[in-house]
């Protein structure tokens, strides 16, 4: 059997017959650590790019990305009006194998005019586009989102969920075509911190997690396809970017787990993600 056959056939028998598997395959290597990389420093933007709808790359309009008390703000306290003016900040380089890890949580009240369904919603895009190559009226980057929503008070509003711009994937060997599906997760009302994480191994499987509670899984991250095709090119790799869609909200944290060196050695990075998944990750308040 070819190595990358090989590969597959190990990812596919550990992510779907679960735990046990993976503890079978796992590195008796005790040496094996994990390192989480902080990708926003606390202090400023400066390894980050801006791309808002109708402006210009780099223009901060309304200073919607600021650092404020070690926390990146989304904040629209300058806007007259939201004006369908998303935007999204970038980290500077693009991830391929990898854990992502964002504390957030919601604030204040929606701007004016922003959306119904943007209602304390942010999401965090994964296998992104290169912010250069977004049109000037664009208002999201070709990616898969996984997309961050507060509860309205009364209401089972899901969070880590998986929306779709220019793009398409795999659950239960079926292509989804439907721009969002819902996750399996609590409703976090109020103010409070929540921390998402998504597991992202190429163009083979995406994993979200919520409080260190798996909510939802798909395989083969796409682009939507051209020509009448059923599934479109796969996505291994691209950019990572928090996302501005009219309601304030706060990032403590942006980390990540880079999975590259493993991409190649099915046992190693089985092990190395039982190792991470086995530890539950719960903010404070």
């Amino acid at each position: 059997m070819k190595k990358r056959g090989l590969f597959f056939s190990i990812l596919n028998i550990v992510f779907l017959s679960g735990l046990p598997m993976l503890l079978a395959l796992k590195s008796p290597d005790p040496k094996l650590k994990v390192k989480w990389e902080q990708l926003f420093n606390g202090k400023d933007l400066k390894d980050w790019t801006v791309k808002i709808r109708k402006h210009q790359l780099n223009e901060n309009f309304g200073n919607t990305f600021r650092v404020v008390d070690h926390k990146i703000q989304v904040n629209y306290d300058q806007y007259e009006k939201f004006d369908e003016q998303f935007g999204h900040l970038f980290y500077k380089k693009p991830f391929s194998y990898y854990l992502i890890g964002v504390e957030y949580r919601f604030t204040g009240n929606q701007v004016k005019d922003g959306p119904g369904w943007a209602y304390r919603n942010s999401g965090v895009m994964i296998h992104g586009q290169d912010p250069k190559t977004m049109g000037l009226d664009q208002d999201f980057p070709v990616s898969i989102e996984v997309q961050l929503l507060g509860g309205n008070g009364k209401d089972k509003r899901p969070t880590a969920n998986v929306c779709t711009p220019g793009t398409q994937y795999v659950l239960d060997n079926s292509v989804v075509k439907s721009h969002c599906l819902d996750s399996k997760s609590a409703t976090f009302h109020g103010d409070q911190w929540v921390r998402v994480e998504a597991l992202v191994l190429g163009d083979s499987l995406v994993v979200h997690y919520v409080n260190g509670e798996e909510v939802l899984r798909y395989q083969r991250p796409q682009l939507d396809p051209v020509g009448g095709a059923e599934e479109g090119a796969l996505l291994k790799s691209g950019t990572i970017s928090l996302q501005s869609e009219s309601h304030p909200v706060e990032f403590r944290k942006v980390e990540i787990v880079n999975l590259e060196k493993y991409a190649h050695d099915p046992k190693q990075l089985a092990a190395v993600i039982q190792q991470l998944t086995a530890e539950k990750r719960i903010p404070k308040q």
